[in-house]
């Protein structure tokens, strides 16, 4: 049950990760996390450096599609201008929100990515789930609410019972 918070990879930030090779594994889909894994948590809007990865991943014929825990307005408002795909209140880790993904998305979970910044919602669900699963470090903690927070707090306990069991998944860069 442990392993299921190590992600496939880690890495800083979206723009690290090597999707080009992604691709050539045959992975073609992508669902990411919006806050604090796209663009902080109170950042309305895509930076044009996000905007030039979203464009390479769409020259790459990847399929994009966020799913979020936050409200319809905050993905909407973010996801609308980009034309991209959303599901919003998704409730991670529940695997309800992961299959509605691959069913808009129509991809199997070994063709799929999931990209975030957390291990509670993202990677457990994402693994669950036998997506690929690619941990970002947090764009910016200091706008995180409250149950965020409290999010951080099992991490804070979780990686440090897999360091204990001698599972280093930070190395895995």
């Amino acid at each position: 049950m442990i392993r299921k918070f190590i992600p496939s990879l880690k890495v800083q930030t979206v723009f690290d990760i090597p999707m080009e090779e992604l691709f050539r594994q045959g992975y073609k889909a992508v669902i990411t996390d919006l806050d604090n894994t796209l663009v902080g948590a109170k950042d309305p809007l895509a930076t044009p450096k996000l905007l030039s990865w979203l464009k390479e991943l769409e020259s790459a014929e990847f399929k994009v599609l966020i799913v979020s825990n936050n409200n319809e307005t905050r993905v909407a408002t973010f996801a609308n201008p980009l034309g991209l795909p959303f599901i919003h209140s998704a409730r991670k880790p529940r695997l309800s929100a992961f299959r509605h993904a691959l069913s808009i998305l129509g991809s199997s979970p070994k063709e799929t990515i999931m990209i975030g910044d957390q291990l509670m919602t993202d990677v457990f669900g994402g693994n669950r789930m036998g997506l690929y699963t690619v941990l970002v470090d947090p764009v910016s903690m200091a706008d995180e609410g409250f149950g965020t927070r409290i999010n951080r707090r099992l991490e804070k306990f979780v990686r440090a019972r897999l360091r204990k069991k001698g599972l280093h998944w930070e190395e895995k860069q």
